[in-house]
């Protein structure tokens, strides 16, 4: 089963080749990381998507605990959550195909962020399932090239990103922290 693994991280140079390792380490493999600065100066999340089974995904966060950088990490699989994923896909688009092209676009609601004279490229963000969908659909208007971001995801509801203790103070105090000790 794929497990969605939030991360809250200090942004220090080595914090993902660490976080990297660990999973490496432990024979996991990664099927989608991604990383960016949050709302809080110093903090860093990272959303990792990995197929194992429930007792392993909880070694696995004892063990991110462990790593120095760790600020929080949990499990985002079977709350309730919104999750995405951005993709660039290159299409050739000869002019006899661009208006159905156009139109699947259109239907899978999606953008044309780049045009020449021979191709388009497409921008879609959405969930594992329409990404899917849109790659089999372009598939045989002919692929050029496509990069995709990994799976970002967050938890539904007005709180913020909540540790185990039931309380999100755990980073404001972290980042006070962090703050004056600079």
């Amino acid at each position: 089963m794929y497990h969605t693994i939030v991360t809250l991280v200090e942004d220090k140079p080595g914090v993902l080749n660490r976080v990297a390792s660990l999973f490496r380490r432990r024979a996991f493999n990664i099927d989608s990381l991604t990383v960016g600065r949050t709302e809080t100066p110093g903090i860093s999340r990272m959303t990792i998507v990995v197929d194992s089974d429930e007792v392993s995904i909880e070694r696995l966060t004892a063990y991110l605990y462990k790593l120095v950088n760790v600020i929080q990490v949990f499990d985002l699989t079977d709350a309730p959550s919104v999750s995405r994923d951005l993709v660039l896909i290159k299409v050739q688009a000869s002019p006899e195909a661009r208006t159905q092209i156009l139109q699947l676009v259109d239907v899978f609601r999606a953008r044309i962020v780049d045009v020449t004279t021979n191709s388009f490229i497409i921008e879609i963000t959405g969930d594992e399932e329409k990404i899917e969908g849109f790659i089999d659909v372009m598939r045989p208007w002919g692929i050029i090239e496509m990069v995709r971001t990994g799976v970002v995801a967050m938890a539904r509801g007005s709180a913020a990103a909540v540790n185990n203790n039931g309380s999100a103070a755990a980073i404001q105090t972290y980042a006070l922290t962090a703050e004056t000790a600079a």
